[in-house]
């Protein structure tokens, strides 16, 4: 999958593993001012389209009958270490898969990607490994694990003091400012974005197999 791929699967929709309330919100306060608990770790997720797999036999099939193996990434964690000026972030996570064909034992390689993304747009680095999953003879499940790494600098993940101000600071209700939201002002949302990022996994698929993701 090239980068083109991985921002089109981004842009797409993710599943992101921060959904709740943490260090890394910001949360509108009674309407009346925004406190900016941000975190310089990147969000963790998979990309829309990129979290399963599906092999055919023969390989140019797509229909039910044709299916080999099919495989998904579940169970993503993360961790994060911010102590430094470069925030060291993993993720690891567990792929299962089901063979069709029970017969003997069997590996199946299936290549994945981890791909660092700024501002939402912006592929910073990008790395492909390859999980190995063993069929034992009668057995139609298997399951592996893999894992990836990245760095963030710390500085690039940071809000400039002068949009954070903007954002925490309190307005009272009924002044002007306070009718303005400071996330909506372009110069703010742009400094947002290019202190965001995210690292994301996923399979790295053929353009058919994530068109074959994406359209059925």
């Amino acid at each position: 999958m090239n980068a083109r791929i991985a921002i089109l699967a981004a842009v797409a929709g993710l599943t992101v593993l921060s959904g709740c309330k943490t260090e890394g919100d910001i949360v509108v306060e009674q309407g009346v001012g925004i406190t900016a608990l941000r975190s310089v770790c990147p969000a963790v997720g998979v990309p829309d389209y990129t979290g399963d797999v599906t092999l055919f036999s023969p390989a140019d099939a797509r229909t039910a009958d044709a299916i080999d193996v099919t495989a998904a990434i579940t169970n993503v964690r993360s961790t994060c270490d911010e102590t430094g000026d470069q925030v060291y972030s993993t993720a690891s996570f567990d792929v299962i898969a089901t063979r069709t064909n029970t017969a003997g034992p069997r590996t199946v390689s299936l290549p994945y990607y981890s791909t660092v993304l700024r501002g939402g747009t912006s592929v910073v680095a990008k790395r492909v490994g390859t999980v190995e999953l063993t069929f034992a003879p009668g057995q139609s499940r298997a399951q592996a694990s893999g894992s990836a790494a990245a760095y963030v600098d710390r500085a690039e993940a940071t809000l400039p003091d002068d949009i954070r101000e903007r954002i925490t600071r309190r307005r009272r209700a009924g002044d002007q400012s306070a009718a303005i939201d400071p996330l909506t002002e372009p110069d703010v949302r742009a400094a947002i974005a290019r202190a965001t990022f995210e690292l994301l996994v996923g399979f790295q698929l053929t353009e058919d197999q994530l068109a074959y993701n994406a359209t059925r």
